[in-house]
């Protein structure tokens, strides 16, 4: 996230709203009437569903605005044609969970465990895609809105996943080793468990600031090669020092279409890169495209599961990406086979081979 003074700050917020709302809005059907309901654990749905009413009525669109405390007294009448937007469980509890077009849970940084219910059928604060919410919005900056998950059949991952991973990963790259530089042993050892061969070519999807890409060139040594590769500039910026000293080529572009060849790399490693795809199927399918048949694949996170789920303040699902019958049912599909689970509290790691 870059910016010059005052003003460059408050355009970069601005378009950060306008451009999270705008996806929002072209997700609802046209012009027909549409229901909106939007939950969150300590206000911030309410600041939320207020913005989105505010950015339908800029776009033209008529829309009733339902505030939670209204609930017990406002009726159901409305324009033909407007959106309801609502906020809190009261609302989403008067209709059945079918007659809601969209629902929005709004993530803020949890304060310990989760200190209030869910909406039904909407899960804690996460927000990763296997959750059941249609949209997640991170706003633990408030000024600073991330659309992290947008059900696929109310708009493709093609319209939004580019500019909010983007926005979600830039606005956090200055100082992502401050927050996580401990991890660095545990990157060590994810890369030694993996077994990868001298001599290799290895690439680091999603590479982030480049932990693990040291650790990567001693797996395949002085003759091997080493790619660090990620969707965000900002990122790639605060990992060229570490690049530069263990010679390690960095690519700008997104993990869904990496400009490789097929078969073209002897293992990819991945950390906290799963969760983050819009289509879990289609990015493994990519991985398996640039991987030589024979080559691994390696997932890490320096967080087992449950471990990460507390951190966030929600549960643990058993439908999430990385479960384990989920993780190989999807690395089958797109052309794996699950060789290894490892998932205690202190780290997330998986090895598949390329079929």
């Amino acid at each position: 996230m870059v910016g010059d003074g005052v003003n460059g700050r408050s355009g970069e917020q601005h378009d950060r709203w306008s451009t999270v709302l705008a996806h929002l809005i072209a997700a609802l059907p046209g012009d027909a009437g549409a229901r909106v309901a939007v939950d969150g654990f300590d206000g911030s749905a309410g600041v939320f569903a207020d913005r989105l009413a505010a950015g339908l009525r800029a776009a033209g669109r008529p829309c009733v605005r339902l505030p939670a405390a209204a609930c017990a007294t406002s009726g159901e009448d409305r324009p033909p044609g407007a959106v309801v937007v609502a906020d809190g469980a009261g609302w989403i509890d008067r209709l059945p969970a079918g007659e809601w077009h969209l629902t929005v849970w709004v993530r803020t940084a949890p304060a310990g465990p989760a200190s209030g219910g869910p909406m039904p059928g909407v899960p804690s604060p996460g927000g990763y895609a296997g959750d059941r919410a249609d949209a997640v919005v991170d706003l633990h900056d408030p000024a600073w809105p991330v659309l992290r998950h947008l059900n696929p059949a109310l708009a493709a991952g093609e319209s939004w996943y580019r500019s909010e991973s983007q926005a979600f990963f830039a606005a956090r790259a200055a100082t992502w080793d401050t927050r996580f530089g401990d991890d660095l042993p545990a990157y060590a050892a994810a890369v030694a468990d993996a077994g990868l061969a001298p001599g290799g070519v290895v690439a680091d999807v999603g590479c982030g600031t480049g932990r693990a890409l040291p650790a990567l060139r001693g797996a395949v040594g002085p003759d091997g090669t080493v790619i660090g590769i990620d969707l965000t500039p900002q990122m790639l910026a605060a990992a060229r020092d570490r690049a530069g000293t263990c010679a390690a080529a960095l690519l700008l572009a997104d993990a869904r279409r990496l400009p490789l060849a097929g078969g073209s790399v002897d293992a990819v490693f991945a950390a906290g890169l799963v969760n983050h795809l819009p289509d879990v199927d289609a990015g493994l399918a990519e991985l398996a495209r640039i991987t030589r048949p024979g080559g691994r694949l390696v997932l890490f996170h320096p967080s087992g599961r449950a471990a990460l789920a507390a951190r966030h303040g929600r549960p643990l699902r058993p439908d999430e990406p990385l479960a384990e019958p989920v993780l190989r049912a999807a690395t089958a599909r797109a052309g794996w086979r699950l060789t290894s689970y490892d998932d205690p509290p202190h780290r997330f790691h998986a090895v598949a081979v390329r079929a």
